[in-house]
């Protein structure tokens, strides 16, 4: 990878399809994995992981679905599969407790990765997680309830509202090439499909049956929030915290949901703390 391409270049087969991943940083450096969320890519950590190479070395991946990594008619993208892939890949790549952070989705598959499918970390980072109810916001119940008719939308509505829907997530309004090349996997016919599919796919479920697990965590945990965040209120912020013991809370201000995009400074100044105390 370079400070202008940002290339996934190598594959890992999974149940649920060729997932496109990377590694930065030096081999021997202490494991840091980075799990995005919906409807986003590997490409919103960009920033963060470069820095974070600098003493760590940074795990970026596309959910299957999702960006650069496959996506075909009957894909299973519920989170639970999104976890068993996670848990998966960390075998693969041979890490017995590296360190997570996680956004959005990205959350709840790690949760249930850690809490249901064998996965250990040394610590877990949460950024805006989806994790505890009630969640969904009225528009995203709507795609997710009537996908077969809007996977009717012709493909300039189509990609006018996933460019909406994106552009929501910023506070500070995101860049032009950093909107297009997160809303470039959905325009095509497959990544059309995966969109509405994974909104299908996913409700509150997967958050209800482990909600009530959270005391059972025994690693250490920072919930980092941006302010402004329209998506996921700040107040869950503060319930979660209050789920999880000793968890740590860090709230970004001028930051929306998307926080590693609006204050990608603030949140590596955050997250290389907490991951510096790792023992």
């Amino acid at each position: 990878m370079t400070a202008v391409v940002w290339n996934l270049d190598r594959s890992y087969s999974s149940p649920s399809g060729e997932i496109r991943w990377a590694a930065l940083g030096p081999a021997d450096a202490p494991p840091v994995v980075l799990v995005h969320g919906t409807p986003f890519s590997s490409y919103v950590w960009r920033g963060p992981a470069r820095a974070l190479a600098a003493r760590h070395r940074v795990y970026v991946w596309d959910l299957p679905g999702y960006g650069a990594s496959a996506k075909h008619p009957g894909q299973d993208l519920s989170l639970d599969a999104q976890a068993r892939v996670l848990a998966d890949l960390l075998d693969h790549w041979g890490l017995a407790e590296p360190a997570v952070v996680a956004h959005d989705f990205g959350g709840a598959i790690a949760l249930r990765a850690l809490l249901l499918h064998g996965a250990r970390y040394s610590r877990l980072a949460l950024v805006d997680p989806v994790a505890i109810a009630p969640w969904g916001s009225p528009t995203y119940r709507l795609l997710g309830e009537h996908s077969d008719v809007f996977r009717q939308l012709p493909a300039d509505l189509h990609e006018a509202l996933v460019h909406r829907y994106i552009s929501s997530g910023s506070h500070q309004g995101l860049h032009p090439d950093t909107h297009t090349r997160l809303v470039e996997p959905w325009l095509t016919e497959a990544g059309k499909d995966s969109f509405y599919r994974q909104i299908e796919q996913n409700d509150q479920r997967f958050t209800d049956d482990i909600q009530g697990r959270y005391g059972e965590l025994d690693l250490p945990v920072l919930v980092c929030w941006g302010a402004e965040d329209t998506w996921i209120p700040v107040a869950r912020a503060h319930e979660l915290v209050k789920l999880i013991p000793g968890a740590e809370l860090r709230i970004v201000e001028g930051a929306g949901h998307l926080v590693q995009v609006d204050a990608p400074a603030e949140l590596t100044v955050a997250l290389r703390e907490f991951l510096r105390t790792a023992g």
